[in-house]
């Protein structure tokens, strides 16, 4: 294996952990809301492993080296230009990244919560509504049969950007790449109670429904050429916007006591990205599944208030 190899391989290894733009679509929550005035606090260590992405990995690595080696005022629109810029679209859509996030949910009212999640730095947002089941805590328990469910409204926003650092700075001097998201999520989640109000946890699962809104651009700095006949016409730069839906299904538990519990999670979904223009050139089209584990801490707080309203 020569040096140059390796030394794209490292560089691809930087690329997918660095301008990372992966939607945070790790399910962890129940059936059943936060209590009114109660707070949930918890952290969760996941791994986006999207499929994909995966078929890209050689052909960037290649492309990635031609075009740090490439010392012209001038870039040649080549199969290795045609090829990295296929490969950054791929992994930014939905790079093979590990990822963290930590959020906070309250209870609202009853049977509504509201939660914030910082995601490996994207923000998000986020609202549940329980449509069955008890309301009430462990210390104040309402009946101790019968399932929980609810469903939700998720929101998150985010760029991502070829860094100018760590080495990639010619990289990133050349080829400008940036996109940005908007993503939606829609889980519909069902849980069985672990002793009265989750005392020792639950079993959760359910379905999900996303919707992505992708803006994504090209805007080199060097000049982008390519041979039309005898002649060298120039390649503009460009920007352009695409959308897509995703389908998922997900399994969690929480196993603990009262205030403490494990959380262990898998989400698993199905996408087709939609087809991108790049340069005028060429178009790709990605699909592929997607598979979220996930293991998390959560602390409850505020569970033994006394409740004055009636449990339904």
């Amino acid at each position: 294996m020569n040096g140059k190899y390796i030394a794209g391989s490292v560089l691809l290894l930087l690329i997918v952990l660095i301008t990372s733009c992966t939607s945070p679509r790790n399910i962890v929550a129940s059936g059943k809301v936060t209590p009114k005035g109660a707070f949930k606090i918890g952290f969760n260590s996941s791994f986006n492993a999207a499929t994909a992405p995966l078929a890209e990995i050689d052909d960037v690595t290649r492309a990635a080296v031609d075009a740090i080696d490439n010392n012209n005022d001038s870039i040649f629109y080549t199969q290795g230009v045609a090829a990295l810029t296929r490969g950054l679209l791929a992994y930014s859509l939905d790079p093979v990244t590990p990822t963290t996030d930590f959020y906070l949910r309250y209870g609202v009212v009853d049977r509504v919560d509201i939660g914030y999640k910082y995601a490996s730095g994207t923000h998000v947002f986020d609202a549940m509504y329980q449509f069955l089941g008890t309301t009430g805590t462990p210390d104040n328990p309402g009946s101790t049969k019968g399932m929980h469910g609810s469903i939700g409204f998720q929101y998150s926003g985010q760029t991502a950007n070829l860094p100018s650092k760590l080495g990639l700075d010619k990289l990133s001097s050349i080829f400008r790449f940036k996109l940005s998201r908007k993503d939606i999520l829609v889980p519909l989640v069902f849980s069985t109670s672990f002793g009265p109000e989750e005392t020792y946890g639950n079993l959760s699962f359910g379905v999900v429904y996303g919707h992505s809104s992708i803006q994504y651009g090209f805007n080199p700095s060097k000049v982008l050429v390519r041979y039309v006949g005898n002649a060298i016409e120039k390649i503009p730069s460009f920007t352009q916007k695409e959308s897509y839906s995703s389908f998922g299904a997900f399994i969690n538990g929480k196993i603990g006591y009262k205030y403490a519990y494990f959380v262990p999670a898998l989400s698993i979904y199905h996408q087709n990205y939609g087809t991108y223009d790049l340069f005028g050139l060429q178009s790709e089209s990605y699909k592929g599944f997607t598979f979220i584990p996930s293991i998390g801490l959560q602390l409850n707080l505020g569970y033994g208030k006394k409740r004055n309203s009636k449990e339904m």
